[in-house]
């Protein structure tokens, strides 16, 4: 039986949350978009419905995010989330949003939802959008939903399990060992503007990747991060400076719900850093697929997963840490990120996976999209989910080149991939 939840005033904020208010700046926010397409245009009356029940089901969602003397929290406000006019993909002040760190908006035929990264990691913020849109059709056609999966029953009390932080309940007292990493190769090129964000959404067949997929014995994140590094590899040949670190690595979210039987709906995730140190030779694209393979599999084994991230819970449990004012905390966390996480990798790949909707909702949703936002210490990104027979890709980046994009589309259409191909400026 469900635990019910009464949810405390105040929250301190999961342990991966942590770097994304210390990383906030008057340009910068670590934000993400998900956006669900319809068939037919969004009616932001009873989408603003719609947004209201849901933030109640979610109580997260009601919170704002406030700086303690020593810790960053959540506060719940009574006040309701309202819908929002489309807007760019960049830094928005919580004040001018009533406090929120999201924003929903109607634009078109879609429902678009933003989301500042210390609120919740991508499958949090799928379960919202994916229960948002079941109470929107709902209210919109009068269907009846199935609820199960990531689409939450409005009408239903909020569960314990969906806000606890899942990082102390789960490695608290755990003796953690940070992971031992060399800095990677980054990308170059003409910075767009501050906040500047350029995409290139592919729309690729998922059959196409799946047979692909079986022919290297891979899954689709393992393509993907295979075809990242083939990329990388050929604009780190073309790149002339003599100090450029000979390590490639992308680095993968791995969502730790399915290990760990976790129903928050805050951040619970960990990453792997995966690649090749080019001092050995550039490898083909499907030596690159198998290395990645092997990393990823030895990586998620537990003996080398949770030693990393109970390190970090350690480090917040510390005595002498919690008793440092924020203001101190505060630039050492954002020093602590710049050094040890962006420096880390050259690319970052998040793969949703594939979005599995009720019966009742598949005539009415045509898309899922996923996009990362500006990235402050790499040059872009890769995200990606998989719904209706597509694979919905989308690659970010914060400079004017796109030659390592154009490698990546090129070479999966070399294996057979076609793909949709359309380019947007989001910021």
């Amino acid at each position: 039986m469900a635990q019910i939840l009464s949810i405390p005033a105040r929250m301190r904020i999961d342990n991966a949350a942590n770097i994304y208010p210390a990383s906030l700046s008057k340009h910068y926010a670590s934000l993400y978009r998900m956006s669900v397409t319809l068939t037919e245009p969004v009616d932001p009356v009873v989408l603003q419905y719609a947004l209201v029940a849901v933030a109640d089901r979610l109580p997260t969602f009601r919170c704002e995010l406030k700086s303690g003397a020593f810790w960053w929290h959540l506060r719940r406000m009574d006040k309701d989330p309202e819908v929002t006019p489309a807007a760019p993909l960049n830094r928005f002040h919580f004040s001018d949003n009533g406090g929120f760190l999201y924003k929903v908006s109607a634009d078109g035929n879609r429902i678009v939802l933003d989301v500042f990264h210390a609120l919740a990691d991508g499958t949090g913020a799928q379960t919202f959008l994916v229960t948002l849109t079941g109470e929107y059709l709902r209210l919109k056609y009068g269907i009846t939903i199935t609820y199960g999966g990531h689409v939450l029953d409005p009408s239903e009390v909020p569960d314990a399990g969906e806000v606890e932080d899942s990082f102390k309940a789960v490695f608290s007292g755990r003796k953690g060992e940070l992971e031992k990493n060399v800095p990677a190769y980054h990308l170059k090129g003409q910075r767009l503007p501050a906040a500047g964000l350029r995409d290139i959404r592919a729309v690729l067949p998922m059959d196409a990747v799946k047979a692909v997929c079986f022919r290297l014995d891979c899954t689709v994140t393992e393509l993907l991060t295979g075809l990242m590094l083939d990329a990388l590899q050929k604009v780190y040949r073309g790149d002339g400076d003599s100090r450029k670190s000979s390590v490639i690595k992308v680095s993968v979210p791995v969502n730790l719900r399915p290990y760990y039987g976790s129903r928050s709906v805050r951040n619970f995730s960990s990453y792997v850093n995966l690649g090749v140190d080019v001092r050995s030779g550039y490898l083909p694209l499907e030596q690159l697929v198998r290395l990645a393979k092997m990393q990823k599999r030895t990586m998620l084994r537990p003996e080398n997963l949770e030693p990393k991230i109970a390190a970090n819970v350690e480090l917040e449990e510390n005595f002498a840490v919690r008793c440092l004012p924020l203001s101190i905390k505060k630039p050492v966390i954002d020093l602590i990120n710049r050094r040890h996480g962006d420096a880390y990798c050259s690319q970052t790949l998040s793969n949703l996976g594939e979005i599995k909707l009720p019966e009742e909702m598949q005539p009415y949703v045509t898309a899922y999209d996923f996009i990362l936002g500006r990235q402050r210490g790499n040059s872009g990104a890769v995200s990606c989910a998989g719904y209706d027979g597509k694979l919905f890709v989308h690659l970010s980046r914060n400079i004017v080149e796109a030659d390592f994009e154009q490698l990546f589309l090129g070479r999966a259409a070399a294996l057979g991939i076609p793909a949709e191909v359309t380019h947007h400026i989001l910021a």
